[in-house]
């Protein structure tokens, strides 16, 4: 699997993020996103935001491919796309860093507005399931 950002197909990815993109339910506001990832043995899997009236209630791109990942079998996210309107990259919020942080570590790629970058740059000093750990110690 790919360890480096020229090991991606990243045009192929972002095309997959533009296509779930366009499947996006945010009638509210109007603000469609797509995410496609790629996983550790070569599958790509994808989300995209799900608004709700009850705004809280809504659910990210991000969180519909983690989803993704889990009911197609699992494994981790090595590189992801994410996606506005125009489908251009998109930086993900910081709740969206810290499903991608869980499900792709601290070398998962990122494409974001100002290029590929790794988890490790794009959520320094993460809290992960080591931090669990350390505290019952």
């Amino acid at each position: 699997m790919p360890s480096r950002a020229d090991d991606v197909d990243w045009d192929a990815l972002r095309a997959a993020a533009v296509s779930v993109m366009r499947q996006a339910y945010a009638p509210y506001s109007s603000f469609p996103v797509g995410v496609a990832g790629l996983v550790d043995d070569g599958r790509v899997v994808v989300g995209c935001n799900v608004e709700n009236a009850s705004y809280g209630v809504g659910l990210c791109a991000e969180c519909g491919m983690v989803s993704a990942l889990h009911a197609s079998g699992g494994g981790r996210l090595v590189a992801v796309a994410c996606v506005g309107a125009n489908g251009a990259p998109l930086m993900p919020c910081g709740r969206c860093r810290q499903l991608l942080w869980e499900h792709g570590g601290a070398s998962c790629l990122l494409e974001t507005p100002l290029g590929v970058l790794p988890m490790s740059e794009v959520l320094p000093q993460a809290f992960g399931a080591e931090d669990l750990d350390r505290a019952g110690e």
